[in-house]
């Protein structure tokens, strides 16, 4: 059984949003779950406005989507993991701080896991100020370059780190945070992904260090330049989010940021990553 989805594009080259679904339908439907993933293909970013979909459905409707990320997320619902600067509900969030910086999640794994496919993020609470998300398509951003570009940057690779994404946000880390930063294996890649569609996008963001090969003040600048270009504001979808908004991404095509917001705000969204299953080759 097929299903169709109502999808209207939201921005130039990236997002979409999807109407006339209900969290139940969403949660319990096969074919819905595929049709989502025909239209994330197609848009890279979903965007469900008021659905109020709760943690399990969120869950159900995720694992829909594959196998899903049961890591402890300081939640009561397995899979489920909450975003907030709030150390009483997420004893990491001083590592969020990095997201307001463009990235893609799952470049710098623990044991060379593929990439997540895809996030779904729903908001229980929004900041009065910021917090905004920004997306970005890096299949875009591979089809915008010219024929010599492709040719250059087919056959370079990239290491990526956790220190370099950390950096950004703490320029002057202390011995032990150095310590723990270095504890993450780098992981290198190739700065173009070539899918088993034949698809091709860029692999770029805070984690990107250093090109291979290349002078590191030369590489960075290249990292910097092609992210400037695939981040340029025409190039953009900014998510601004109200209470029971699910946003759905594909994170192997897509980078993101959150825009920045005070430490003390309520901000929270509640997020199910779902696994990868295509290494970057």
């Amino acid at each position: 059984m097929t299903t169709t989805i109502t999808c209207r594009p939201l921005a130039a080259t990236v997002g979409a949003e999807v109407g006339g679904l209900s969290a139940e339908r969403l949660a319990r439907d096969d074919a819905v779950a595929g049709a989502i993933l025909d239209a994330l293909e197609q848009y890279g970013v979903l965007v469900l406005r008021g659905l109020h979909l709760d943690p399990e459905n969120q869950v159900a409707f995720s694992r829909r989507l594959g196998e899903i990320d049961y890591e402890a997320g300081h939640h009561a619902v397995p899979g489920i993991y909450r975003v907030t600067l709030d150390k009483s509900k997420n004893a990491s969030a001083d590592y969020l701080k990095a997201t307001f910086e463009w990235h893609m999640d799952g470049c710098t794994p623990l044991n060379g896991e593929p990439p997540q496919k895809a996030t779904v993020l729903s908001a229980k609470e929004v900041a009065a100020g910021g917090g905004e998300t920004e997306f970005a398509s890096t299949y875009a951003a591979y089809e915008l370059l010219g024929d010599e570009e492709r040719e250059r940057f087919g056959s370079l690779r990239v290491v990526h780190s956790l220190e370099a994404s950390q950096r950004r946000v703490t320029p002057d880390p202390a011995p032990e945070q150095l310590e723990r930063w270095r504890r993450r294996p780098t992981s290198t890649h190739p700065l173009v992904w070539t899918r088993r569609t034949g698809r091709r996008s860029l692999v770029i963001g805070a984690h990107a260090d250093h090109v291979v090969g290349m002078d590191a003040g030369e590489g960075r600048a290249l990292l910097q330049e092609l992210l400037d270009r695939t981040t340029a504001p025409e190039r953009v979808y900014r998510h601004r989010w109200s209470v029971g908004d699910t946003v759905i991404w594909d994170n192997t095509g897509v980078v993101h940021r959150a825009a920045p917001y005070p430490p003390d705000s309520p901000r929270e969204l509640l997020r199910t990553t779902v696994f990868g299953d295509e290494p970057i080759r």
